[in-house]
């Protein structure tokens, strides 16, 4: 199907953020379609390593005109199946989807409006909706090339499975949720592992009694109608922490704390910062402590507050605080022979670069993320959705697009448009007496359960 040469709102990505704008269109009867890279639909999901499971229950995988009903609400998905989902989505909602068409450039037109040049044609639109994510090229660390050429070493986003590996240790490099997640994996299935521990924190897979994203997402949904809410992304001490690794816990095994110092009981190696690379000589930095000691309190000084005032706030009955502290101090080490230690494999877990070349328009920051107010920027008619921090640090999750796409619909002039909003099935309501109806006048959502 070749691409018309002008249409009213092109959307650039049709993962899970650019299905759910496709929606809100759809439902106003706003001509669009969407254009993807890739040759298949799912989304980003795709990347990821053969036993991926989601980190927040499958119940968060609800998309507007389509919530969850799968027979194990509180498990977590595997990556074939939420690729499938999201694929099934698209065909759902019929989604006019252009597959392998990227987008090159991206220009305003004179008078107004846009101009997109694609490998598939070019396109004139009046609006676009800019829905590719914030992670597009796997990021390694200038150090990576001083380490001995006998490593074998990859991105994360490239690693598929233990089995693939060559024999012998190792080592991950990062601590956000794909390098933990991928230690452990390592770790049982028999490898020595050492970890370089950065400075994302850790959230409990459960708090007072429930899944720690029935919290997040009452906050992310209800929040606003009763006064308490997720920081938002101008209530951050620094803009440079909008880049820095999500919080980890893990989705397998039912779901589960990922608690470095215990992973350090279980026979993993725990290192800092890699400083500096002579031969098969690491150079360590003495911040492990510091690091271990961040993690632990990020979800104190994150969100327990917000957490604790919703759920008073919302008159639920939850018990206390049942974590258990575990102070175990790993020993620190100041070097590492890399040859002695057994290691032949470097996996890189260390995020991603932002790539936003194609838009060649003046709106990008000083750290590459473009200028928005909750998806709207400078630029009239050019719109974002499911950024890092687009307004705070749900929107570029599973569930985030939907709950940001009612303010950018409203922003986008489409009529108002009710939907059942994001429950969360088997669980008491959490949704406050006054809270609002969703709709994209609103931005926000309700529902009877969550």
């Amino acid at each position: 199907m070749s691409l018309p040469s002008r249409i009213e709102t092109v959307i650039v990505g049709a993962g899970q953020a650019g299905l759910t704008m496709s929606w809100f269109l759809r439902q106003a009867g706003r001509e669009h379609l969407l254009v993807d890279r890739r040759a298949t639909l799912g989304g980003g999901w795709q990347d990821r390593w053969d036993a991926f499971r989601l980190v927040s229950p499958n119940w968060t995988a609800s998309f507007p005109g389509a919530p969850y009903d799968g027979d194990d609400p509180h498990g977590f998905m595997p990556r074939r199946e939420i690729a499938d989902r999201v694929a099934a989505y698209a065909a759902k909602i019929d989604a006019p989807v252009h597959l392998e068409t990227a987008v090159e450039r991206l220009a305003a037109r004179r008078g107004g409006g846009f101009q997109l040049e694609t490998t598939g044609g070019s396109i004139e639109a009046d609006q676009v909706v800019v829905a590719a994510g914030s992670f597009h090229r796997p990021r390694l660390p200038v150090i990576a090339a001083d380490l001995p050429a006998r490593l074998s070493q990859l991105h994360s986003h490239d690693y598929r499975s233990e089995g693939e590996l060559p024999p012998g240790g190792v080592l991950v490099v990062g601590t956000g949720q794909s390098g933990v997640q991928i230690a452990e994996e390592l770790m049982d299935a028999g490898r020595e592992v050492h970890l370089s521990v950065g400075t994302a924190g850790r959230v409990p897979r459960r708090y007072r009694g429930s899944d720690i994203f029935r919290w997040l997402h009452g906050l992310g949904t209800h929040g606003d109608a009763i006064g308490v809410s997720l920081p938002t992304v101008d209530q951050l001490p620094d803009p440079r922490a909008r880049l820095m690794g999500n919080p980890h816990l893990s989705g397998h095994g039912g779901g589960h704390d990922t608690n470095l110092r215990q992973f350090a009981v279980a026979g993993m190696t725990l290192l800092g910062r890699i400083e500096g690379v002579t031969g098969e000589q690491l150079s360590l930095a003495d911040d492990l402590h510091t690091n271990l000691g961040r993690a632990d309190a990020f979800f104190d000084e994150r969100f327990r507050e917000s957490c604790d005032r919703f759920i008073e706030r919302s008159a639920i009955d939850a018990p206390p605080d049942e974590r258990v502290p575990f102070a175990f101090e790993p020993p620190v080490l100041r070097e590492l022979d890399l040859a002695a230690a057994g290691i032949s494999t470097v996996i890189w877990t260390t995020g991603y670069r932002l790539d936003y070349g194609w838009l060649d328009l003046p709106i990008l920051d000083d750290q590459g993320l473009p200028r928005q107010h909750r998806g709207v920027s400078e630029v009239p008619g050019l719109h974002f959705l499911g950024l890092l921090w687009q307004r705070n640090q749900l929107s570029a999750t599973l569930m985030g697009p939907a709950i940001d796409a009612g303010h950018l619909a409203a922003a986008m002039g489409l009529p108002e448009i009710e939907w059942e909003g994001l429950g969360m099935p088997g669980a008491p309501s959490d949704q406050p007496r006054s809270a609002p109806s969703i709709s994209s006048s609103s931005g926000s959502s309700s529902t009877s359960s969550a």
